[in-house]
């Protein structure tokens, strides 16, 4: 679709509408072969300074949905982040290796009772558990619906940690908790239900990842963590060997 023409009598700074504008083109697949207009050509397009497109842009390129560099033309970041499944991982340090800031907004952060996570977690259904849920944001866009429920016995102190830039390993490590260092996952593809997917900002007929965690420490059950990932912004990749041995599963509930 053609560019928007700015409105220059609207609230709204020329730079914000332009950023929006950029976005919806890229949703609409305006930039598939993965070129992105130069400066110069935006400015000619949509009539403003080239100040004016630096600010956009530069947001764009912060939010992941942009590849910048010196010398070299803008690009869509069309890979998204890629995450290896060979080991451990964690989110936050996924997204921030590759540059660009991990926040995220807490949806709830609590005392609870819950039969599935107990049950995952081997403890009894009346245990109290704390249930921490996030919206994690990579360069300020949605990328995850994060739920992550553990033992109150061991995750008391979480309740007063300031979460919008930190991550719950490095959280249970600072005040002294049991921190996974074992356990499995299980990924399977989705159409997400429609309070996620609002959250996530995604379309009706876009996939995510559903990934279900048992994180354990020397084999007890520390963390039940269930997270929704966008599926056009996050790809995993498993590393493997000819000596390697992978067998098939029976599905668990």
């Amino acid at each position: 679709m053609p560019a928007k023409s700015l409105d220059r009598s609207h609230p709204l700074p020329l730079w914000a509408q332009l950023e929006a504008d950029l976005r919806r083109r890229i949703d609409d697949g305006d930039f598939d072969d993965g070129l992105f207009p130069t400066d110069l050509e935006l400015t000619d397009s949509y009539s403003v300074s080239r100040h004016t497109v630096r600010d956009a842009v530069r947001r764009l390129n912060q939010a992941g949905l942009l590849t910048r560099s010196r010398g070299r033309m803008t690009q869509l970041n069309l890979q998204g982040f890629e995450q290896s499944l060979e080991s451990l991982y964690s989110l936050f340090q996924s997204v921030e290796s590759t540059g660009i800031e991990q926040t995220s907004e807490v949806l709830e952060l609590g005392v609870v009772n819950d039969a599935t996570a107990s049950m995952h977690l081997g403890v009894s259904e009346d245990t109290d558990l704390l249930l921490l849920a996030r919206l994690r944001l990579a360069g300020g866009e949605a990328l995850a619906i994060d739920r992550a429920w553990l033992p109150l016995a061991i995750a008391t102190p979480l309740l007063s940690v300031d979460w919008s830039h930190t991550a719950l390993y490095a959280e249970l490590a600072n005040c002294g908790s049991p921190v996974p260092n074992q356990g499995w996952e299980r990924l399977t593809p989705i159409l997400p239900k429609q309070a996620d997917r609002v959250m996530l900002g995604m379309k009706k007929s876009e996939a995510a990842f559903s990934l279900e965690r048992l994180g354990t420490c020397d084999g007890t059950p520390v963390e039940w963590r269930t997270t929704i990932i966008r599926g056009d912004r996050y790809r995993f990749v498993s590393d493997w060997t000819a000596t390697g041995r992978s067998e098939l599963r029976p599905t668990t509930t």
